[in-house]
């Protein structure tokens, strides 16, 4: 069903890691780790500076894959993994992409059901990649009924 989009990649987006934001986002968490928010403690760390926590790329614009025009209902979060060359610093600029690696399906008692897998990517402004992220989306029978009409 989606065969045709494995390999599409959406174009880069620049993003900024605002230290407001990574504050709002671990007061969500409830994570009240100084790493994040204190800049004092951010100096002594040994990073010499603040760092977003390791699921903030959540709240990043990855861009819009051509042809990929996913239902609002019918999807599962079926698993997501990060992968960090180095943490993700707070006022830095990160440039991100997703790209669709792979679709397949299956049947089981709930019907058939497709199986999406995007790799979204974040690299610095130099070009060195600072994250993957792999995450598999579930698409239900009447996910998949809606997209086929």
């Amino acid at each position: 069903m989606l065969e045709e989009i494995i390999g599409k990649k959406s174009g880069k987006v620049k993003n900024r890691i605002e230290r407001g934001a990574v504050k709002k986002f671990v007061e969500a968490l409830g994570n009240s780790s100084p790493l994040f928010t204190d800049e004092e403690a951010g100096k002594r760390s040994r990073y010499g500076r603040n760092i977003a926590p390791p699921t903030f790329p959540v709240t990043f614009d990855g861009g819009s894959i051509p042809g990929l025009h996913l239902p609002d209902k019918g999807l599962i979060h079926g698993e997501q993994n990060y992968h960090y060359t180095r943490p993700l610093f707070v006022g830095e600029e990160v440039h991100c992409w997703r790209e669709v690696k792979d679709y397949y399906e299956k049947t089981g008692n709930f019907g058939r059901m497709g199986f999406l897998i995007v790799t979204f990517y974040g690299e610095d402004a130099s070009g060195q990649l600072l994250f993957s992220e792999e995450r598999i989306v579930i698409i239900n029978e009447a996910a998949r009924r809606e997209m086929e009409a």
